[in-house]
């Protein structure tokens, strides 16, 4: 009976003796495990970077649109401070209007908040402050609009004019005084629509004063937390709609609504779907190296079994049963495909590392991936070995001994 230390001794010796084919036997195995755990890797450092991008355009945030004018009051105002899961609330009015700086126009998305927008929207400020329920003709700006939009840099205390155009045809023109400025959040590939750098923010009762107006466009909302965002969003909906005179039979229909609610966690599951997509197609050609390094283990261990023939009818002969060759030759498939392994995800390590680096994205290396390495690898090899390992231990003793 062969024992497991003696089957790995002798398969540590067949692999030690035959060094140049076992390393390029290797080679497809470690390039097949480094393409996959540096493509997992990549999967969840982009699933991060997006996830990491939408918290920094608002915290735990719902965002509430009218779709037609006169919609949204203080009374609903009140029933979304009101719903359980509610943080905080701050009400919109926006407008694209003529924003000049030191005589140069450019149109730039204008929107009226309360005090209370800076919490939920969750975003930093260069300088200064942002606005308060007590606040005028002051603005705060973003880093877009303070750095790129005008020939020259926006700074604190600076005088910017809006021109605003009322629903009658008027046209308003009003002086306001830089308060603060807001960071860039650099969200690169997750756009929201909320992004705070590429807009002004004046309060919300002196944009309605200037523009005759009394509603509210839309509503930015602060739940809890995470994990009661999508439940608090449809309790809004449903109060909301109650009060707006929407059936229920029609709550999930965005038509008969006259407004629109999403929320962090469908642009968090539309991101993962995008990242998961892209893991999975990355995934898949790495798959196919892997398949090639098999196809590979296959080749080599059938050589070997025709080369150590006569070997194989010695074993028998001595007494060794189908099943010991069976396990040596297996033994010594698995032993190759771990080797792989174990370089191939120290390799798929690096290499996502790099990619980390070069495409600004945080390293996520979850402890599964070096699991997933190791247990890849030895399938590989395991699968790879069975059909040479049957073929061994099926040989005739008599035939293998005649064999030169």
């Amino acid at each position: 009976m062969l024992s497991l230390a003696q089957a790995i001794k002798i398969s540590l010796g067949s692999i030690g003796s035959s060094k140049l084919r076992s390393a390029l036997t290797t080679l497809g195995i470690i390039i097949g495990v480094a393409a996959v755990i540096a493509n997992v890797s990549l999967g969840a450092s982009f699933n991060q970077y997006f996830n990491d991008e939408i918290g920094a355009v608002g915290s735990n945030f719902i965002v509430i649109y009218s779709q037609n004018i006169d919609v949204f009051f203080d009374k609903e105002l009140e029933i979304i401070k009101n719903t359980p899961g509610v943080e905080g609330v701050s009400p919109i009015n926006q407008q694209m209007a003529k924003v000049t700086y030191m005589s140069v126009s450019r149109q730039i998305d204008i929107q009226g908040v309360t005090e209370d927008y800076d919490e939920v929207a969750n975003f930093n400020l260069d300088s200064g402050t942002f606005l308060t329920d007590k606040d005028r003709y002051v603005a705060v700006i973003g880093a877009d609009v303070a750095y790129e939009k005008f020939d020259k840099k926006i700074s604190i205390k600076n005088p910017i004019d809006i021109t605003f155009r009322r629903e009658d045809g008027g046209v308003v023109t009003q002086s306001f005084i830089v308060k603060g400025l807001i960071q860039d959040p650099n969200t690169t590939f997750a756009q929201t629509g909320v992004e705070p750098e590429i807009r002004v923010f004046i309060p919300i009762e002196t944009m309605n004063e200037i523009l005759d107006r009394d509603d509210y466009g839309g509503f930015f909302v602060k739940a809890r937390s995470l994990e009661v965002v999508r439940e608090t969003a449809d309790e809004i909906d449903k109060r909301l709609a109650r009060s707006l005179g929407v059936p229920g039979r029609d709550l999930d229909n965005d038509d008969a609504k006259p407004y629109v609610v999403f929320d962090q966690i469908e642009i968090l599951e539309q991101t993962n779907q995008l990242s998961a997509a892209l893991t999975s197609l990355l995934t898949s050609v790495a798959l196919i190296s892997l398949l090639v390094g098999s196809i590979g283990i296959m080749n080599i261990m059938l050589v070997t079994v025709a080369e150590r023939t006569r070997e194989i009818g010695l074993l028998k002969s001595l007494g060794f049963s189908e099943k010991d060759v069976l396990s040596l030759f297996i033994i010594e498939s698995m032993i190759v495909g771990l080797i792989g392994g174990i370089f191939g995800t120290i390799l798929g390590i690096g290499v996502a590392s790099i990619a980390n680096s070069f495409l600004d994205l945080p390293n996520i290396f979850p402890v599964s991936l070096i699991f997933l390495g190791f247990f890849v690898s030895l399938i590989v090899g395991l699968v790879a070995g069975v059909y040479p390992a049957r073929k061994a231990a099926r040989m005739d003793p008599v035939e293998a001994l005649r064999k030169e």
